[in-house]
């Protein structure tokens, strides 16, 4: 039995549908068997990927009404997921017929719509905004985003500041541009311009990143700031073009004071080339933009030459691997942090340098280093010790002598070897001498980094996870059955564990 319009949000996790023997059975607990059925319907890996902050709200008149924390994920969820969802709701509720999204707002579920407002969105076959038109009842435009919202579906961060940046040798100039940039901005000024930040993963680019836009002001109303990691930015232009609204995405972009690109190494297709157009176009306009990638401007091989060169010719700044002294820096100021939190928690000088000599990959298992030890002593209330640490941190000390493997090296060693260009190896060809190198950096990719399917997927062209998975079993197959090709590919390990 569907909810009316007057039921109380707080009385909707009591009311739902009528199960069997005249008991009615609560929404929270329909909604528990939907989340089943979709779990069951698109695997774990995408299911918490893009349902797992999904929430049933309410079902008025034979509409569901779900949330979701970021317009990204609504407009997402709705393009790609809707049948799947509206189905998985129906084999629990037969009366369910329609779907409505809005984006959570500080955590709240926009208002409940009025009966009037109620039965437009019923006749209309979306419900979620695309990005030239903003939904109805969320603020968010493409002329003023939200206070702290950078186009919803990048959301900064609020740990990651100037304030909170650890500094060393390795990252000093960073840190240093990006205070001025921050700076300059906040004044309506621009530094240098484009800047370009490069380092191995962990080493804190995206911090930077979230540092500039909250220090040039991304929490005041009005300020024209926008940050987008790669991914969003391929999605919103791809989406935008698929609703014939490009030209308005397109303007919204340019209309920018400062715009910031993370993760640019992700970027493929026609949404480089227009990354390429609105950087030209920013730049002409003096607008500030910095972007962050995981690779020199000139290693992009997937941007157009002309934009290449155009980051190149700003202010580009590389972040090196941390010295002793840094991560030493870095695990002391988590131990601050930690201790701050949980008073009882006392991590001695001896842990703090064991840490730093041990954990050498990249900040984040720095990070994760000390939130182990902190979790183990929480559960366990084992004083933290270095004998803790030895046991706890196992995996992260085996690692340390491993040299870190990135794709970007898999596809330049696969295409010298193969004498593939590395565009093939990306693109859609499927001649046998594309498809056999291509496979086999496949799965290199899945052995030697600690990529996920669906980041190897967007790395290899935006091939889909499922196609991962098949070539790398399929490498597996040939590697049991061809003595010959497994040699090969122990040589390619080799060459690049160099």
């Amino acid at each position: 039995m569907a909810t009316n319009a007057a039921t109380s949000h707080s009385d909707i996790s009591k009311t739902g549908a009528t199960g069997g023997k005249g008991q009615t059975v609560p929404h929270s607990e329909i909604f528990q068997r939907v989340r089943a059925r979709l779990k069951a319907a698109v695997g774990e890996d995408v299911f918490n990927s893009w349902f797992a902050r999904l929430e049933l709200e309410e079902v008025v008149d034979e509409v569901a009404h779900l949330s979701v924390p970021t317009r990204f994920l609504c407009s997402w969820v709705q393009s790609n997921y809707g049948d799947k969802i509206l189905d998985a709701l129906r084999a629990e509720q037969p009366a369910v017929s329609r779907l409505h999204m809005t984006v959570r707002v500080n955590g709240q579920a926009r208002p409940r719509l009025n009966p009037v407002e109620q039965a437009v969105a019923a006749s209309e076959p979306e419900a979620v905004s695309s990005p030239a038109m903003p939904q109805r009842g969320v603020r968010e435009s493409f002329g003023a985003p939200p206070k702290g919202d950078a186009l919803s579906g990048s959301a900064l961060d609020p740990k990651m500041t100037f304030d909170n940046f650890v500094s060393g040798g390795s990252n000093e100039m960073a840190l240093q541009v990006a205070r001025q940039v921050a700076s300059a901005a906040l004044n309506n000024a621009v530094s240098f311009n484009p800047v370009y930040i490069h380092s191995s993963v962990g080493l804190g680019k995206s911090h930077l990143l979230n540092a500039i836009a909250w220090a040039s002001g991304a929490a005041e109303a009005g300020r024209n700031i926008v940050y987008l990691t790669a991914d969003h930015f391929m999605y919103h232009f791809i989406t935008a073009v698929q609703r014939q609204s490009a030209l308005g995405f397109k303007e919204w972009l340019r209309r920018v004071d400062l715009l910031l690109i993370d993760d640019m190494q992700f970027l493929q297709g026609k949404s480089a080339t227009e990354f390429g157009h609105t950087l030209g176009t920013l730049l002409t306009g003096a607008k500030q933009v910095v972007v962050a990638g995981d690779a020199a401007p000139r290693d992009l091989e997937m941007l157009d030459e002309r934009v290449r060169s155009r980051l190149s010719g700003g202010l580009v700044v590389p972040i090196t691997s941390f010295d002793l002294d840094l991560r030493r820096a870095i695990v002391t100021r988590r131990a601050e942090q930690a201790s701050q939190r949980f008073p009882e928690a006392h991590f001695p000088v001896a842990v703090l340098d064991y840490i730093a000599r041990v954990v050498v990959s990249h900040g984040r298992d720095l990070d994760g280093a000390v939130n182990r030890l902190l979790a183990a002593n929480q559960l366990t209330k084992e004083p933290i010790t270095v004998a803790l640490a030895e046991r706890t941190l196992a995996d992260l000390v085996r690692a340390r002598d491993a040299r870190r493997v990135r794709i970007e090296d898999i596809l330049r060693i696969v295409s010298r070897h193969y004498k593939v260009p590395r565009n093939d190896l990306l693109s859609s060809r499927r001649s046998r001498d594309v498809v056999r190198p291509r496979q086999i950096a496949m799965y290199l990719a899945k052995s030697l980094t600690s990529r996920s399917l669906p980041e190897i997927g967007r790395r290899f062209g935006g091939r889909d996870h499922t196609t991962v998975l098949h070539s790398v079993r399929k490498v597996e197959q040939m590697i049991k059955d061809d003595g010959d090709l497994a040699q090969e590919i122990e040589l390619l390990k080799r060459m690049l564990e160099e």
